[in-house]
């Protein structure tokens, strides 16, 4: 009982750990590479940390709501864009990146896509540097969604080894529906 309170408790088995690790190392290594590629090297570290915090809610906990296909891609795509928004529009940096969490948290909510690391995306677009500022709202295709796509594509491909899928789409009842709904 005391384990499970202060969270001792093992949250998958050794294999499903390893492919974690795994499928974590191959997905930001090709994120990682693709970002290279597109920005410069003193930015690079702003929108791999938030790739790695998606790798980690991707691979480690694969169940979770907000690891979800949609909730991966939607909520990455929605903070990169209020991000930049804020960017162009607020003057000052220190309150466009003060607002971007916030209103990157209410666009998530409102598009059912809550992501934890899209507040890292949304403040990178503000502070994220000349290369990040150079590329404007592209930033969010390229490289944002495209590392979404990454991270997803490897989960995907990896989950077949896993115990159980969590991709694996099943069908809802009605009453499942209605309480998803409200």
């Amino acid at each position: 009982m005391l384990k499970r309170i202060i969270g001792l408790h093992r949250v998958m088995s050794e294999r499903e750990f390893m492919i974690s690790l795994v499928g974590a190392f191959i997905g930001t290594a090709i994120a990682s590479f693709v970002s290279s590629v597109i920005l410069e090297a003193d930015d690079m570290p702003m929108i791999l940390a938030s790739t790695g915090a998606s790798a980690i809610l991707l691979f480690s906990f694969p169940f979770s709501p907000v690891s979800q296909p949609w909730n991966l891609v939607g909520g990455h795509l929605v903070s990169a864009f209020v991000g930049m928004s804020c960017y162009f529009l607020v003057p000052n940096e220190l309150l466009a990146a003060s607002l971007s969490i916030p209103m990157a948290m209410l666009f998530m909510h409102q598009l059912h896509c809550m992501h934890p690391p899209g507040g890292a995306t949304a403040i990178t677009a503000v502070v994220g540097g000349a290369s990040v500022h150079s590329l404007g709202y592209a930033f969010v295709i390229i490289p944002v969604f495209l590392n979404a796509i990454i991270l997803l594509s490897i989960a995907m491909a990896i989950a077949s080894l896993r115990e159980e899928n969590p991709f694996e789409v099943k069908n809802e009842t009605d009453e499942e529906l209605e309480i998803i709904e409200e």
